[in-house]
């Protein structure tokens, strides 16, 4: 019996859930899950009515064969990230709010989206508890989450570089750091361009959550690894196991392997993206999973893992000079929570 189906079954063994909820509670890419579920639809093991799943009669009798039980293990304290949010970071994570409250909307055309106020804080403390945030140089390649904002107000970083490809986030980051005296400089920058010497190793970690497509992952991560000093250097960046397959993900460890570093951590289900009207989310019609499933979003299943590298050697960027991809650094054939202005593939 394949994994993910025994992940699905001891999933319904606890009743009729969301089928966004029960994405949630597998790891498979999601063409894998669609293609699952209707297998075992097909089979008559699940029934599938107005966004609701259930085991069938005949389902219930082979989840009682096979003793399929299901326990709800997650901690309840920390969302099941193993980090609580206290002392400064709890006063942090109020102000946070409030600015986040002003920030620009998701951009469609940007694949933009952010993670939960608290995912944010908790990715703050994270970096905090590795040792990399006091008195740090830090690059952020992309920052929908305003995680620049969020560790400034620690007041531990030494400084924060952002760039991103969109104005409007540059802009709303730039103001913020004036209002409130932070060491934050952000600045418009398309990671296919050719990367700005003047910051080429010049910091102690960097940032990002990049697209999951491999060119785009090669660009995002090689224009992080750009700007490390050297050898005991860290980046942090959140990999979905929803767009990218155990394939892909065994592809990323290639290139970070590639690249110089080792993996340090990797903590699952770390990041969450919430519904949020300003969020991702609104595109909704526009997801291929959506499309296929035919069911409105009702639950924040759209997760990913953190990860952390650090170079074990003197780093080295797999993309150098400009590379322009356009949308294939956006989309690929796992790209199923990524809106597109029309569904005529198949995946």
């Amino acid at each position: 019996m394949d994994r993910i189906e025994k992940q699905i079954i001891q999933a319904l063994v606890g009743g009729t859930i969301s089928i966004y909820k029960l994405i949630d509670l597998q790891d498979a890419s999601l063409p894998e899950f669609f293609s699952i579920i209707k297998e075992l639809e097909n089979k008559d093991i699940i029934e599938i009515k107005n966004g609701k799943v259930r085991l069938t009669k005949q389902g219930k009798e082979y989840a009682d064969k096979i003793k399929a039980q299901f326990f709800e293990i997650t901690c309840e304290c920390c969302d099941g990230s193993g980090i609580r949010i206290s002392g400064i970071f709890s006063n942090i994570l109020e102000k946070y709010k409030e600015i986040a409250k002003e920030r620009p909307e998701a951009e469609e055309k940007y694949d933009q989206g952010y993670i939960s106020p608290e995912g944010v804080i908790r990715r703050v403390e994270f970096v905090y508890e590795r040792g990399d945030l006091l008195n740090s140089k830090i690059f952020v390649v992309g920052d929908d989450d305003l995680f620049s904002i969020a560790s400034a107000l620690t007041r531990m970083p030494e400084k924060i570089v952002v760039v991103d490809i969109d104005e409007r986030l540059v802009k709303f980051i730039n103001k913020i750091a004036t209002k409130l005296a932070l060491p934050i400089k952000a600045e418009v920058y398309d990671v296919q361009r050719a990367f700005p010497e003047r910051y080429r190793k010049k910091f102690d970690i960097f940032i990002t959550d990049p697209v999951e497509t491999i060119p785009g992952l090669k660009l995002f991560l090689s224009r992080g690894v750009s700007t490390l000093k050297g050898k005991g250097c860290s980046g942090y960046f959140g990999i979905t196991t929803l767009e990218a397959s155990r394939k892909k993900w065994y592809e990323i460890q290639e290139i970070i392997h590639e690249m110089g570093f080792v993996i340090t951590d990797m903590k699952r289900k770390f990041n969450v993206y919430p519904e949020d009207e300003k969020n991702f989310f609104r595109f909704q019609d526009k997801l291929p999973i959506v499309k296929e499933l035919g069911f409105k979003i009702d639950y924040d299943w759209y997760k990913s893992t953190l990860y952390r590298i650090e170079a074990v050697k003197e780093p080295k960027p797999v993309i150098e000079g400009e590379m322009i991809l356009d949308d294939a650094v956006y989309r690929d054939d796992e790209s199923w929570a990524t809106p597109y202005g029309t569904f005529n593939k198949r995946y």
